[in-house]
């Protein structure tokens, strides 16, 4: 029973229960976390909350999530942008909002449901029978380019490589504030946050290693557009270690700042994988056709959500 109590605490006053629960519980919605709240599933010093309850600074809330059903994983007809494919893989535009495979709260519509009805019966097993294919993931409000494979064998080698950092992985970003440098690096173990298990954290126990580099596309009044390279690929790598510079991505809601992303009007984070790069594959291995091969995003839909920005905050300096 104790696996589905969930603790989240508010940060900062003001913030409706459900829309707190929303935004710090994966895959759940609003309505959903209303839902949890009506059947007195949300406690706040063990006495059930009401839905209108407005947070203060500190609240700590124990939530109970119910079991999670099973469901058969159907092919759906759903739209997919291909950016590449070919026997042995194929890759993916992914736009913001689309889960990868079926969780909890999200029993379909998802990208792996999008793939089985595209390739059929041509996807990797080894990601078990809810991940069929997938060789990495991308956050759900995280678009752009993620790969699938459509045998074990490109799975496993594949796997193989983002282990030992050999499959290229950039994304883009805007984020909250400037750099003084025009490229850096952020070598900062990543692990649970202490307080809220939800979320990843910079800090020293229980963590792994974790190396982010970025450099400076273009600098705005306020906002800096950034390319990021994963060194280590862990759960939120990019916006933890970002949010822990204390520049977080514009728009994310779970490690930014809520205050300034209202400002901005900005409700979904300014973060795309751009670019995806095929390195050094030997030429006996059957991929070696790839060794090299980048695929890259033409026009990242992070560059059009920027653009709606107020243009006086705009102000581009070039840096190139």
């Amino acid at each position: 029973m104790d696996e589905n109590i969930v603790t989240i605490v508010a940060e900062e006053s003001g913030d409706r229960v459900d829309a707190l629960l929303a935004r710090s519980i994966d895959s759940l919605t609003r309505s959903a976390a209303q839902r949890l709240i009506e059947d007195g599933a949300v406690l706040l010093g063990g006495k059930a909350v009401k839905k209108n309850y407005k947070c203060a600074a500190g609240d700590r809330f124990e939530v109970l999530l119910p079991e999670a059903e099973e469901t058969e994983l159907v092919a759906q007809d759903i739209p997919l942008d291909v950016v590449y494919e070919d026997g042995d893989v194929i890759v993916v535009n992914k736009p913001r909002g689309m889960v990868v495979h079926p969780a909890p709260g999200h029993p379909d519509g998802t990208l792996v449901n999008a793939l089985l009805w595209h390739c059929g019966d041509s996807l990797s097993g080894i990601g078990g029978e809810r991940r069929p294919g997938i060789v990495h993931r991308i956050d759900k409000d995280t678009s752009g380019l993620i790969i699938a494979a459509k045998n074990d064998f490109a799975h496993q080698f594949l796997s193989a490589q983002l282990s030992d950092h050999t499959l290229g992985r950039e994304y883009e970003a805007v984020v909250h504030g400037g750099f003084r440098d025009d490229a850096g690096t952020v070598d900062a173990p990543i692990g649970r946050h202490p307080v809220d298990r939800k979320r990843m954290a910079v800090t020293p126990k229980n963590s792994k290693p974790a190396v982010t580099h970025y450099e400076v596309i273009a600098r705005y009044r306020g906002y800096t557009r950034i390319l990021c390279r994963l060194e280590t690929g862990r759960t939120h790598q990019i916006r933890a270690h970002l949010a822990y510079l204390g520049k977080p991505v514009l728009g994310d809601i779970k490690y930014g700042n809520r205050k300034m992303n209202e400002r901005t009007g900005t409700k979904t984070q300014a973060l795309c994988a751009v670019r995806i790069s095929f390195l050094d594959i030997p030429e006996e291995n059957t991929l070696h056709y790839l060794s090299g091969k980048v695929i890259k995003l033409k026009e990242p839909q992070i560059v059009k959500q920027f653009d709606g920005l107020d243009k006086s905050r705009q102000e581009a300096v070039d840096v190139s």
